[in-house]
């Protein structure tokens, strides 16, 4: 039966599995001594974080803090909270030199001055999607929204191109994280863990050869709601248990539900599941109090993402 408590686990036997597992790939399969973990202050690489330390103890566990241009003053701040909870040793490598000088600000303002040719200094940006997906089947375009140093927002429609070159400059910061997160590993002897739920590998929330990479991944078989389960389970700070998911790429705030996902992570989860097991969209709709043609249409939406 489909209910809103079908994510519901039993998370200290699920922590445990996933504690056994991390020390066999590892230790026995990839002959590391530890494992290196890039903390956003976000719930995903802070749960990963916190279950390494269960598998390994906190020597073993080597945290990351990679800020740049347009990073949240919250994430250092939350992820030295956490490492400092954890009682594991970390470095904050800031990667905006190595990004000014790979061109990533460069063309990611030159593209959006395709659209928005005052756009300069001061400035601050991010691309969302149409609010309406959900009562929507038309083809989506994303909207670019800006804020002047006044404080005055502007939203234009993003053509193809703009949007592609917005989308690969930005796609440098996590694949020169990644290329630090490595560094560490190997000098260390250590894995990395990568950092994504299952909502967010099922369908393909990452970047290649970015985020996406790494030797293990603790969590990508958990939703996003039980990795939140899994966080208070851990003991983990309640600023971090209790935060929004966001992109952490853009420099205005960008939440996931925005950028990628038709809805929430909470009612993204429960749908992904449904579909997963076959839930017929009616009896879906029923539970989530959305009209048969809107689950429907998320069902596509999964779909398409998988495909892509």
């Amino acid at each position: 039966m489909f209910s809103r408590d079908v994510l519901t686990i039993d998370l200290e036997r699920e922590a445990d599995e996933i504690c056994k597992g991390l020390r066999e790939i590892v230790v026995k399969r990839l002959m590391r001594r530890g494992v290196v973990v890039a903390i956003s202050g976000g719930i995903d690489s802070s749960c990963t974080a916190g279950l390494a330390v269960r598998a390994f103890g906190p020597k073993k566990v080597f945290g990351l803090l990679l800020p740049e241009r347009d990073s949240s003053g919250a994430s250092v701040r939350l992820g030295k909270q956490l490492a400092e909870h954890l009682g594991i040793a970390y470095a904050v490598e800031d990667i905006q030199p190595t990004l000014a000088a790979i061109g990533c600000y460069e063309r990611y303002d030159a593209a959006i001055r395709r659209v928005i040719p005052e756009f300069g200094e001061g400035w601050k940006s991010k691309i969302v999607l149409p609010s309406d997906l959900l009562d929507s089947d038309r083809m989506n375009f994303y909207r670019l929204v800006v804020e002047d140093p006044a404080g005055e927002r502007r939203t234009e429609r993003l053509p193809v191109q703009a949007y592609l070159e917005i989308v690969a400059a930005t796609n440098y910061k996590q694949r020169i994280r990644k290329t630090m997160e490595y560094y560490h590993a190997d000098r260390m002897n250590y894995a990395v863990a990568g950092t994504p739920n299952r909502l967010e590998y099922d369908q393909g929330f990452f970047v290649k050869n970015g985020d996406g990479a790494a030797d293990v991944k603790p969590i990508a078989h958990l939703y996003k709601t039980q990795v939140y389960a899994m966080a208070r389970h851990l003991g983990l700070p309640e600023d971090i248990c209790n935060s929004t998911p966001t992109t952490d790429t853009y420099s205005l705030e960008q939440g996931q539900d925005e950028f990628y996902f038709v809805l929430p992570y909470p009612e993204m989860d429960l749908l992904l599941w449904a579909h997963n097991h076959s839930v017929p969209a009616e009896e879906a709709a029923r539970v989530m109090d959305l009209d048969e043609v809107q689950v429907a249409r998320v069902y596509r939406d999964i779909e398409r993402k998988r495909a892509t």
